[in-house]
């Protein structure tokens, strides 16, 4: 292998060469949307984040006379970054023998996806504010509401959800799965941005919570950690592959508390409101409104030790 100065001279270029080669083919075959799209989405987030909630996440607000000033700017900066991305992944998915980067209609769809998302950040917030109101209510540990808002995690995990699933009703291809997995990186939650979550919703301790593509969640519903709410096994089409495009997940109704370790799976399985599932429930059927569903009680065996 030689010393380290003769591999720097000889070797690392050709080992570079095969990475870039192997790049090329991902990047031809797949038409990988711009350079940098994850770091830039990320961007987004933070400066959404910051509008969203300028005392928690705007470093430099100073002087809070000036919020209206320091919330249009964070918002602006959105705006634009996010219209770029767009008309990105819109040209992108042209007719690859006819894409053209100065493409008009790719222009104008990325701007009525841009007004049309940045005209929800009012209805976003507001319903993020409920958010905030069932974990104080839904969790005694919580002594203020300044503590979640500087100490949840599943505040955070929510709020970018609510904001890709946006993106996500105006059929943004890519960049609200982005956000969403940014997320789960950073919490450890994993919400898919198409799956539709009620007001007043709350996941506590939130650790490993997955939430799937179509699944449906109403109005003050409250999950604890490591809850799935999966899909059952996949159709396959003729030729082996899964069938996209379906109803997967589970329809959770109002009012419904589902305890740690819980998993509901499948498309048609809808948990009726007001019920209880109790933790490490195994449930692939739909139940009745107002219903408490648990495992037996284990026969635990107790040994003293001598």
């Amino acid at each position: 292998m030689g010393n380290m100065k003769n591999w720097l001279e000889t070797r690392s270029k050709e080992i570079s060469s095969q990475v870039v080669d192997i790049n090329k083919k991902e990047l031809t075959d797949e038409g990988i949307s711009g350079f940098g799209t994850k770091l830039r989405v990320t961007d987004i987030i933070k400066n959404l984040e910051a509008g969203l909630f300028p005392t928690i996440y705007e470093k430099d607000l100073d002087n809070k006379e000036f919020i209206n000033i320091y919330v249009r700017k964070r918002l602006n900066m959105a705006a634009m970054e996010l219209n770029g991305i767009i008309r990105e992944v819109f040209i992108n998915m042209c007719d690859k023998s006819k894409k053209d980067e100065n493409c008009d209609k790719c222009t104008k769809k990325a701007d009525e996806a841009t007004i049309k998302f940045m005209e929800s950040i009012p209805k976003v917030r507001e319903i993020l504010s409920t958010d905030i109101v069932a974990a104080y209510n839904g969790d005694p540990a919580a002594m203020s509401i300044e503590e979640i808002l500087l100490s949840y995690p599943y505040l955070e995990a929510i709020t970018i959800q609510r904001l890709a699933h946006e993106l996500f009703l105006l059929e943004v291809p890519l960049i609200p799965r982005i956000m969403t997995e940014y997320a789960h990186a950073r919490t450890g939650i994993d919400i898919h941005p198409g799956a539709k979550i009620g007001k007043y919703f709350f996941i506590d301790h939130a650790t490993g919570v997955v939430i799937g593509e179509t699944c449906v969640i109403g109005d003050n519903v409250k999950l604890y950690q490591g809850v799935t709410l999966g899909a059952k096994s996949f159709e396959l089409d003729d030729d082996g592959n899964p069938v996209k495009g379906v109803k997967r997940h589970p329809n959770i109704e109002d009012n419904v508390i589902i305890y740690s370790g819980a998993t509901i799976l499948g498309g048609t399985t809808t948990v009726g409101e007001g019920s209880i599932i109790g933790g490490s429930v195994w449930l692939t059927t739909s139940v009745p409104k107002n219903s408490r569903v648990y495992n037996n009680t284990p026969d635990n065996l107790i040994e003293v030790a001598k």
